[in-house]
């Protein structure tokens, strides 16, 4: 049996200090505390083949990545193959070849609509796991109540598909394990924000009962916590190794580090993550996305400019261009370079922060293609350039 437990993502500003020394090399520092972490980039996104290599070359033998697959597969196309999602999936695991060769690919995770239900799609996903290679490992996450059947966990067996365990407020925390690996996420149950928690020692305590049945029946267990806000998923992932007695002497040392800056500094407040998992809604807003970058008032007051201040000049696949009032926005996608004008702008580019302006060019932006951005901005913010013209 073999244990990994990580976190979702790496790259939050906010772990600067508590975890990590400084904002440069983030990547590199995870990798010296954790032997795997799971990749959100690529819900949003097909990743770049240099982005792929770089994971494969910048991380260590050993180092193992779970994937989210593209919404364009889940959420746009519902897993339907009469739309083609049998050639998206294998263009994106032609993407992700460079960690399959080398060993470093671990779980695939099919994470479904809240809407898409037993009753209406259990055809599309029995027809989607039917066409998917073998050699692979892949992880379903349902978030709707109806998949809680036997038939679900027959259906997942028959295909050594992990049910994906998860702990957060639309689902209970059962344990299923339908496949030779198990996939574990715990997302929070903050009030407002789901992952803006920190789960108590009597919460991850209980966890030590459901993860040690867990590997008692699987070969592999891959654990993610996405509570970010803070380095509370570090902070989590580290308290429950070391009550699972599996931490690493480094693990430990990290743990310390971030009690130790929480005693000095106090609760930092953390950027507004997306609320991703609405029950009502697959999607979520711009204004979700936009609350990122921004704070409420600067949202709101771009919300407020009138439409007729606001001229899109070009709009394509690699290059936005805008006027808005007597400013100008020039966004370059293929170089992830966005430039703007204004004084607000400039006070907050170095912090990688929309100003109304900004705001408004999103909201204004067709829904899918200002989300498609935003989230690949949030995603890749080391490689994202902020410049004033």
């Amino acid at each position: 049996m073999s244990l990994r437990i990580g976190t979702s993502g790496w790259y939050y500003d906010e772990w600067v200090g508590p975890f990590y020394d400084r904002k440069k090399g983030m990547f590199t520092a995870y990798t010296k505390v954790f032997d795997t972490a799971e990749v959100n980039s690529t819900f949003y996104a097909y990743p770049r083949p240099q982005t792929v290599e770089g994971w494969e070359r910048n991380s260590p033998d050993g180092f193992t990545f779970a994937l989210k697959l593209p919404k364009v597969i889940t959420h746009d196309k519902w897993l339907d193959l009469g739309e083609g999602v049998e050639g998206d999936t294998g263009r994106f695991l032609n993407l992700l070849l460079p960690l399959y060769r080398t060993g470093k690919l671990g779980p695939i995770l099919i994470q479904l609509r809240p809407k898409f239900n037993y009753e209406e799609h259990v055809g599309n996903l029995e027809s989607y796991l039917e066409v998917l290679p073998s050699e692979y490992e892949w992880a379903v996450e349902f978030r709707h109540k109806s998949w809680m059947r036997p038939e679900t966990y027959e259906i997942l067996r028959k295909h050594n598909a992990a049910y994906t365990i998860v702990d957060e407020s639309l689902l209970p925390p059962s344990i299923h394990v339908t496949a030779d690996f198990a996939y574990v996420r715990w997302h929070g149950h903050g009030s407002r924000i789901w992952y803006d928690y920190d789960y108590s020692a009597s919460e991850l305590d209980s966890w030590v009962l459901r993860v040690n049945e867990t590997t008692r029946r699987a070969k592999k267990v891959y654990g993610y916590f996405n509570n970010h806000y803070s380095a509370n998923a570090v902070k989590n992932a580290v308290e429950l190794l070391e009550m699972l007695d599996a931490a690493t002497a480094e693990q430990s040392s990290s743990l310390r580090k971030i009690v130790e800056h929480r005693a000095q500094k106090g609760r930092p407040r953390g950027v507004q993550p997306l609320e991703a998992f609405k029950v009502d809604d697959a999607d979520v807003s711009v204004a979700d996305h936009l609350m990122r970058f921004t704070d409420a008032p600067r949202l709101s007051r771009g919300e407020k400019i009138d439409d007729s201040e606001l001229t899109i000049t070009l709009s394509s696949e690699d290059r936005i261009q805008a006027e808005i009032r007597s400013y100008v926005v020039d966004i370059d996608l293929e170089r992830r370079t966005l430039r703007h004008d204004c004084d607000d702008w400039r006070k907050g580019v170095d912090r990688k922060r929309l100003c109304k302006h900004l705001a408004k060019l999103f909201l204004e932006l067709p829904p899918g293609q200002a989300k498609q951005i935003l989230g690949d901005m949030w995603e890749n913010r080391e490689s994202w350039r902020f410049e004033a013209i």
